[in-house]
């Protein structure tokens, strides 16, 4: 994993927004409607390259696909992990949503109840308001007779992806082959993130889900090695359960938990240099209030040991920002990168390069600058159709974090 050692690298956590084209058909893939598979391929290479190259001119150093292959979060998932089917849920059936891993939505219930819908944002140009992006919740799209539908594993979780990951591989190998970066990297969800909230119905313990899910993502996880490019683990469940398990459990068994899920992941990483993994942790990717987010001084011990070469966290949104002064107290381990992000991807205002530059020099000033990797804070899309910011300023925040970069780098190295 290259570093930055004459000048601040720039880099961004992976998934952006997706052009109308590749998300008209991923809306129609979503609701079983007709669309040709061939033309779709042949569009996502397209869109693969205009992104890879999109990034390389704006000098992002270490880049990523976009993520265009993937629908979502857990969507991509369900795909490519055999065991899981969607369902309707039952009479009674407790299901699990958002409200449930956001602890402080029993504190602005009013607020999340008006949020959560909105989240779903169009963005299409006017060629194409007639195909509208499908708005559904986290826990599966209401039927129209107003059931919801979840997903549960009834048997065996196994790895049936290879082909999709193979391809997402083979565009991102063809787009590289077009432009110089410094370095590639391809997200992926870690075992714990990867869980989420779908149901079990076919293994007797929750110990047995989470080791068959992370026996399962090896292979994802090794076919991103064997292809040349870094391998980055989201796992922005850490601080949710974190934050959620405090009303269920006393804290010395939150931390329990938290221990169980970085030695999972550690698990499945097992063959894999540390080198070769950038391990990203956020607060959750909404524009919300974030009072009840665990700081980050309680979870850096956890951060820390799982077998990473780069550690990514949140740095600009205004509830994390000041955590920079942790790594005061904290040794920053030897030889390994810290990613802060330097811009945030939840608001439509773009940061001064100026202002990128301080949050800059202030992480050179606790890890090295020969440590630091500028980054954002999450990615822009979670989903296909989950837009954090409009696809024109998500570009702007990325020019101005290259610009900011190219200032921390004058006052730090001359």
């Amino acid at each position: 994993m290259k570093r930055s050692t004459d000048r601040i690298f720039t880099t961004h956590v992976g998934s952006l927004v997706r052009p109308p084209q590749i998300r008209v058909i991923m809306e129609a893939k979503e609701t079983a409607a007709s669309y040709d598979e061939g033309a779709f391929q042949i569009v996502l290479q397209d869109e693969v390259k205009k992104v890879v190259r999109r990034q390389a001119e704006i000098g992002i150093d270490v880049i990523s696909d976009g993520e265009y292959g993937k629908a979502g979060w857990f969507r991509y998932l369900s795909e490519r992990l055999g065991g899981l089917v969607q369902r309707e849920t039952m009479s009674g059936e407790k299901v699990r949503t958002p409200f449930d891993i956001a602890r402080e939505a029993s504190v602005f219930p009013d607020f999340y109840t008006a949020y959560f819908p909105m989240m779903y944002y169009d963005w299409l140009p006017p060629d194409q308001t007639k195909t509208p992006i499908g708005r559904a919740p986290a826990g599966g799209p209401d039927k129209s007779d107003g059931k919801t539908m979840v997903w549960d594993c009834t048997g065996p979780i196994t790895y049936q992806g290879l082909a999709q990951m193979n391809q997402d591989i083979e565009n991102f190998q063809a787009a590289l082959n077009e432009v110089e970066v410094a370095e590639a990297f391809m997200p992926v969800a870690a075992p714990m993130s990867a869980r989420g909230l779908w149901l079990n119905s076919y293994y007797s313990s929750e110990s047995e889900v989470v080791v068959a899910l992370a026996d399962a993502l090896k292979e994802e996880y090794k076919a991103i090695i064997d292809a040349g490019f870094l391998l980055q683990l989201d796992d922005a469940f850490l601080a949710h359960e974190y934050d959620r398990l405090l009303a269920e459990m006393s804290e010395p068994d939150v931390r329990k938990h938290c221990e169980m899920c970085i030695d999972l992941l550690n698990y499945a990483l097992e063959g894999i240099p540390a080198e070769k993994v950038r391990y990203h942790v956020c607060w959750g990717s909404w524009n919300a209030p974030h009072t009840t987010d665990i700081p980050l001084s309680k979870l850096v011990d956890f951060i820390l040991k799982v077998n990473a070469g780069a550690y990514a966290l949140e740095g600009a949104n205004p509830r994390h920002e000041h955590e920079w002064q942790v790594w005061k107290d904290v040794k920053f381990p030897e030889g390994k990168i810290l990613i802060p992000g330097v811009i945030t991807h939840s608001t439509n205002v773009v940061e001064h390069p100026e202002l990128i530059a301080m949050r800059i020099a202030d992480y050179a000033s606790v890890v090295g600058k020969e440590n630091v990797i500028a980054s954002s804070d999450c990615g822009f899309a979670q989903s296909y159709n989950v837009v954090r910011t409009h696809p024109d300023v998500q570009w702007a925040k990325l020019s101005s974090l290259v610009e900011g970069a190219k200032l921390a780098s004058q006052q730090l190295w001359h």
